[in-house]
């Protein structure tokens, strides 16, 4: 019995320490973060703005470009006119028809600005970076709730292992207690207390199904899957031990997403405050148009009005507008893009500060999990161990149910600390590997 025990509770631990299993549907980190890539509505939204930073910037080329107008209009009249001339003359006329057309083409290039419209396409240039900037935060982020989840899963799973594996003991306790009394050597309060013990792990089961049920709906919302699909998972949570500090805040201002975004917003307000200050300088311009007007008349009763006048023109010249005073505005928007800058430069460095000590705590906690993890991997021997030598005694009488049961709450608690100490020693190294802005899947 000891060595079938024995055997049982080391081939559950193997279950622990897999790298792999074998499922008709298995749904790995690598599918789960591909799915989510592909349809989290997050990443989606993102992208959509992203296409309209690029959009903008694709025609800011048209700044530069002149603006060309095209105008026409057609009039029909019907007149009655009535005049009485100085010698006597009375002339009354009714339904003189004419038409009138006119038409025209102008043309307005501006030719300076103050390099206003050389500072607003680089605007536009950098929002398509920064959009394509705030894609990657969003992808390195939701990628990091991906596996987050994910494991909780795994983690989740692995608990209920450790319950399915207290069932196991005490379903031995039971069969104990039962051949006990029909031999007369145990009492009636064993056996209930043993089957009262199984009834609550089997409560514990049972509980743990939907919460990894909850889990998993959780994860399909993120990966884009319909709620309720039902899919396997690793049995195992794979650490990166190797991760150092240096390597984590090496060029951190060119990996993170979050602080090449507030670097990329210090660019766009230097920038608008170059469109601020070219709004003091005057704007030349090149004015040109082409123009056609056409009057028909189809009866006329004064001798010097045309039967049909046309005229044809093209004209040319230079604007210039100089800003001479519109009550400070531009003065005062000048002063609100300086402002603006100063708070993106601090933001920045606020920024940096709280990414800075994020890192350190979660450095901390990885290498305080790590060290927890190979703690709790050497005592889950000795609790298990423990448990195989207890319940043998107890089966030949020289060990009490309470001393038993102080056993498994031993095995049932170093199952609690070595399942949390891998989870968190992973959700350590997804955030240091998050705030890198390189988060990788480690195998």
């Amino acid at each position: 019995m000891k060595q079938y025990l024995l055997r049982s509770i080391l081939l559950t631990t193997l279950g622990f320490l897999a790298t792999g299993i074998s499922a008709q549907n298995l749904l790995t980190p690598e599918d789960a973060i591909a799915a989510a890539l592909e349809k989290n509505y997050d990443i989606k939204l993102v992208r959509n703005d992203s296409a309209s930073f690029a959009v903008d910037y694709q025609y800011s080329y048209a700044g530069f470009l002149p603006r060309i107008n095209g105008t026409a209009s057609k009039t029909w009249n019907v007149n009655r006119q009535k005049q009485e001339l100085s010698n006597g003359t009375k002339r009354d006329t009714s339904g003189i028809q004419s038409n009138n057309l006119s038409a025209s083409i102008g043309m307005n290039w501006t030719l300076f600005d103050g390099l206003k419209m050389f500072a607003t396409r680089e605007r536009l240039k950098q929002f398509q970076a920064l959009g394509e900037l705030t894609v990657k935060n969003q992808v390195v982020n939701t990628v990091a709730d991906v596996l987050v989840n994910y494991y909780n899963i795994v983690r989740q799973k692995q608990q209920l292992r450790a319950i399915e594996e207290q069932m196991s003991i005490n379903e031995e306790r039971v069969k104990i207690a039962d051949q006990k009394i029909f031999s007369g050597l145990g009492s009636k309060p064993e056996l209930l207390q043993a089957k009262v013990d199984l009834n609550a792990q089997k409560a514990s089961r049972l509980e743990q199904l939907t919460l990894i049920g909850q889990l998993r709906d959780q994860l399909n919302q993120l990966i884009g899957l319909n709620v309720g699909e039902v899919y396997e998972v690793l049995d195992s949570i794979p650490i990166n031990s190797g991760l150092s500090l240096g390597e984590i805040t090496q060029n951190l201002d060119q990996t993170n997403p979050a602080l090449l975004l507030t670097k990329k917003n210090i660019d766009i307000a230097g920038l608008v405050l170059k469109e601020r200050r070219a709004e003091l300088w005057p704007t030349l311009s090149l004015n040109t148009s082409y123009n056609l007007s056409r009057n028909v008349n189809k009866a006329v009763i004064n001798t010097f009005t045309p039967l049909f006048n046309q005229n044809l023109g093209f004209n040319y010249g230079f604007g210039l507008s100089v800003p001479i005073l519109n009550g400070f505005n531009t003065r005062r928007l000048i002063k609100q893009a300086e402002l603006d800058i100063a708070y993106q430069e601090t933001f920045y460095d606020n920024q940096r500060s709280l990414i800075n000590v994020a890192i350190s705590n979660a450095f901390k906690d990885y290498v305080l999990q790590k060290d927890l993890l190979a703690l709790e991997e050497e005592n889950i021997q000795l609790a298990k161990e423990n448990v195989v030598i207890a319940l043998a005694r107890f089966k030949q009488g020289l060990f009490t149910n309470l001393e038993l049961r102080e056993a498994q709450i031993s095995l049932e608690q170093g199952y609690n600390r070595l399942i949390a100490a891998r989870y968190n020693t992973k959700l350590a190294e997804t955030e240091l590997l998050r705030q890198k802005g390189e988060l990788i899947i480690t195998r």
